[in-house]
Formats: structure tokens, C-alpha cells, sequence
């Protein structure tokens, strides 16, 4: 094979033929295949992998951003309901209770679209395009004049808002080798955490000083300013469409000749789209080790939103604190969240590099685990400590130190689970991170809603308890399966790397 610098910088590839072990071997004519764009070398710079340090974290801290300001919505809302339901008419808890989290619910349908899409048209034109529809539909809601109205806007919303949710892995997986990617998967995992702590707290205030359709309006503004700085730090990042897009202009600008890159197919877009579109349902009905996953995490952030969903009972109810000064406890979460974060980080990438060393510098999606052997016991350790404490009305620094152990093992554990994801399943991380959204978004959808009755018989400390005992008998023994037979489970895997 012999190859040339192209017209716009891209390498040019002279073959014969496709690889043989390439998906699309066989669909591609040796006529089309005479001139293939691909990348010069391993070290060549317009890879996202090869980019600098700096534009790689200007990419991650953008997509985090797109990461966290949906999820900001999903719970800003949660300080306002009484003024809403009173204004709209709202006459039940449930629908009350819906117009909050039918916004989580909308997260199990959106990625089944946008993660696939991604892999077809790039991650930053789905990316903005989706942002730009939850910037729309978000603001809506601030005008909504029914129970009906308000319900609708936010589940078109949280469609749209999903996005982030599916693609941003991808995006990680394309700029990150699988040495640098745990640092930042931190930063990205963080983000859909921290949006529903910081969400409560501006909405308490909003609620307090404006109208509460403000609470819409403020966090479409963020969404727009955000908008533009993804325009201006976000550029594509997918390897197929950087090359498809280099090689229709050197087509383009060439006497005849025509260019190629070995994931062009004869397919036509409608089936590309229904191959694509299929995918992440594929993964999570057919591979063990993506329905594993997904449980694992639909667990985790069960337990997330349920734990939410008691706060304005516990901080308004039994401290009886005003809704601006409970929204303030909210932070405890975002200090567990940003230590565990800060732990994670550090600890599991140098657990990665001297398990890879050990092995002939070979690494493995494994790796990742260890940190969860004892990120899983904070779990049940917070949700003790958070129970009791509220049930004996002790100070209420105390049920604050219990929510802050809670997240620093929930974000140990997802860090991990979110990083093993995206390394067993990197050239689909998008459709592999579809899939796991999908159950954790029903999950964070539905504990909210059996929380009233289980705490109205149990109360808050043996309500707590039996989230607790959960979370013995399902998290802690979870690092241990996957670690044993997580290799195993990727091997039966078609989509798993390797």
C-alpha cells in the first residue's frame, strides 16, 4: 500500500481492496476502493486521539457541560411543585409527582435515537442540533398554561436532553486512549450527578423571589449559552465522518477521481439508519455483559433519585426549614459526589496502569473495577448513617454526612461502571452507553414514585434500612462479578472490543 498526502491534508490510501476483517468487507467495488482516505500514520495530528492535551479537555469540559445542564432540569422543578400544582390546578401527588419526573422518564427513549445517530452523522451536529430542541421545548414549559401542556413540554425536552447522556461517551472514547480516558470519564460522570444537586437549589431561591416559570426560562438561557461555546470547543470527533467529510471534498475538488474510506457502504441511508437505529436494542436484549451493566447502574441511580425525591419531606417536613435554606442541603450531594470524583479519579488510574504492567502492558476493561470493591460499601454505610439520623431528629449536619458517604460510593461505582462500558464496547461506546441509559433512566424514573408509600409505612429509618440491606445483597457482591466474569461475558459479545 502506498500513500500520499491529499488535497486538504488527509492521507490517501492506494489498495485493491478493503481489509477482509473490516465490517463493510465486501460491500465496497474495487473501483470505489481505489482511492482510500485514512490516516498517514499512528501519530497523524487530525486524529482525535493524537490532538493536543488542551483541546482534548476543552472537548471533555464541553460535552460535560452539554451533560450537565439537562439533568439540572430534571430536578430544578422539585422546590416548585406545590406553586405549580396551585397555578396549573394540579389535583393529585401522582400527577404532581409526574410533571417532575416524566423528564427522567424521556431519558429512556431519547438515546435508542441520538447514540446511533452519532455514529452515522457525528457527534457534534447530533449533539447541537439536540441541545438546540431541549433549549426550545424547555422554555415552553415557562409558558405552559395546563397539567397537560407542562407534561408534554418536558417529556420533548427530556427526549432531546438525553443526548449528552448517550453520545458523550463517545466522544471520550474517540479523543481518549484507554490509558489517559479514566481522569476524563471522572469529569463526564460528574456531570449528570451534579445537575440534579445544583438544580433544587436554584430552583428553591427562583421559587422563592420570581414566578416559578422562571425556573424554565433561567435554565434555557444556560442551555443557549452553552449552545455557543459547544459551537466554538466542540468540533467532530467521530474518526468515520472526519474521514468520510475529507474525502467528499477531495472528491469534490479533484478532476474526476473519487475518494473512499473503508466505512463507506452501498447500503442506502435507510438501511444504514435501520442497522444503526437497531443497534443499542440489539445490545441490551442479546449481550449479557450490556444487560449486567445496565442493571448494575439502573440500580445505582434508582437509589439516586429515590434518595432526591425524600429531601423536600425530610428538610421542609421534619426540620422545617423554609424551601430556600433546604435546598441548601442539596450540597452535601455535590461534596460527595466532587471528593469521590477527586478519589476515583487518582486511585483508579493508577490501579489501571500497574495491573497493565503486570500483564505484559496489556489492558483490560477489568482493570477498572477494584475501586468499586470498596466504593460499594459508602452505599450502604450512607443510607444507615441518612435514615436514622432523620428518624431520631438529630442535628442536621448529621443526615448531611450520611448523604455525602452515599454519593462518594455512588459516584466510585458509576465512574467505574461508565468506564468499563466505554472500553469493552469503544468502537460503539455511543449505542453501548444508549442501552445503559435506557434502564438507569426508568429506574431514576420509577423509585421516586413508590418512595411516599414506602416511607409512609416504614418511615425514614427503616425505610433507609431496607434501601440499605438492598444494596448489601445487589452492590456490594457486584464488583466481585464482574471482575471474575466480566472477561468471560465480553467474550460471547460481537460488539466488544478485541
Amino acid at each position: 500500500m502506498v500513500a500520499k498526502k491529499g488535497i486538504l491534508g488527509s492521507y490517501v490510501s492506494f489498495a485493491e481492496q478493503v481489509p477482509s476483517n473490516h465490517p463493510d468487507s465486501g460491500t465496497i467495488s474495487p473501483e470505489q476502493n481505489s482511492h482510500l482516505v485514512s490516516w498517514s500514520s499512528l501519530d497523524e495530528q487530525e486524529n482525535p486521539q493524537n490532538w493536543a492535551l488542551k483541546k482534548k479537555w476543552a472537548v471533555t469540559i464541553t460535552v460535560s457541560l452539554f451533560t450537565f445542564i439537562s439533568p439540572v432540569s430534571s430536578s430544578m422543578v422539585a422546590p416548585a411543585l406545590t406553586k405549580m400544582a396551585a397555578e396549573l390546578k394540579i389535583k393529585t401527588e401522582i400527577e404532581s409527582q409526574m410533571a417532575l419526573s416524566i423528564f427522567v422518564l424521556a431519558y429512556a427513549v431519547g438515546p435508542f435515537c441520538f447514540g446511533p445517530l452519532s455514529e452515522i452523522f457525528g457527534r457534534a451536529y447530533v449533539l447541537q442540533f439536540s441541545n438546540l430542541c431541549y433549549v426550545c421545548w424547555n422554555l415552553g414549559c415557562g409558558f405552559a398554561e395546563t397539567p397537560g401542556q407542562l407534561i408534554a413540554f418536558r417529556f420533548m425536552s427530556g427526549i432531546a436532553g438525553s443526548a449528552p447522556l448517550a453520545i458523550g461517551g463517545g466522544v471520550l472514547s474517540d479523543c481518549w486512549n484507554a490509558d489517559e480516558r479514566g481522569k476524563a470519564v471522572g469529569i463526564y460522570s460528574l456531570a449528570p450527578l451534579l445537575g440534579p444537586v445544583v438544580g433544587p437549589i436554584a430552583g428553591g431561591f427562583i421559587t422563592e423571589t420570581v414566578t416559578w416559570r422562571w425556573i424554565f426560562w433561567a435554565s434555557s438561557t444556560a442551555g443557549a449559552v452553552i449552545q455557543l461555546i459547544g459551537l466554538a470547543f466542540l468540533p467532530e470527533t467521530h474518526k468515520p465522518t472526519i474521514l468520510k467529510r475529507r474525502a467528499k471534498s477531495l472528491s469534490k475538488e479533484s478532476d474526476g477521481l473519487r475518494y473512499h474510506t473503508e466505512f463507506d457502504s452501498n447500503q442506502s441511508l435507510l438501511a444504514i439508519l435501520r442497522t444503526a437505529l437497531v443497534r443499542p436494542f440489539k445490545l441490551l436484549i442479546t449481550q449479557p455483559i450490556v444487560q449486567v451493566i445496565a442493571l448494575y447502574m439502573a440500580y445505582l441511580f434508582g437509589l439516586f433519585y429515590l434518595l432526591l425525591s425524600t429531601f423536600p419531606g425530610v428538610w421542609e417536613g421534619v426540620y422545617n426549614e423554609s424551601v430556600g435554606i433546604a435546598s441548601l442541603n442539596y450540597i452535601s450531594l455535590g461534596v460527595g459526589f466532587v471528593i469521590g470524583a477527586q478519589v476515583n479519579a487518582r486511585l483508579s488510574g493508577r490501579i489501571y496502569r500497574q495491573l497493565k504492567m503486570k500483564r505484559n502492558n496489556t489492558g483490560a476493561p477489568e482493570f477498572r473495577i477494584p475501586a468499586m470493591f470498596f466504593g460499594s460499601l459508602f452505599i450502604p454505610v450512607g443510607l444507615f448513617w441518612y435514615g436514622w439520623s432523620v428518624q431520631a431528629k438529630i442535628h442536621w449536619i448529621m443526615p448531611n454526612i450520611g448523604i455525602a458517604i452515599f454519593s462518594v460510593g455512588s459516584i466510585i461505582c458509576l465512574q467505574c461502571m461508565q468506564t468499563y462500558l466505554i472500553d469493552s464496547f469503544a468502537e460503539v461506546a455511543a449505542s453501548g452507553m444508549a442501552a445503559a441509559v435506557v434502564l438507569r433512566s426508568l429506574a431514576g424514573f420509577g423509585f421516586p414514585l413508590f418512595a411516599p408509600y414506602m416511607y409512609s409505612a416504614l418511615h425514614y429509618g427503616w425505610g433507609n434500612t431496607l434501601l440499605a440491606l438492598l444494596s448489601i445483597v445487589i452492590g456490594v457482591p457486584a464488583p466481585f462479578i464482574f471482575w471474575f466474569y466480566g472477561a468471560r461475558l465480553c467474550t460471547i459479545s460481537q460488539y466488544a472490543s478485541g
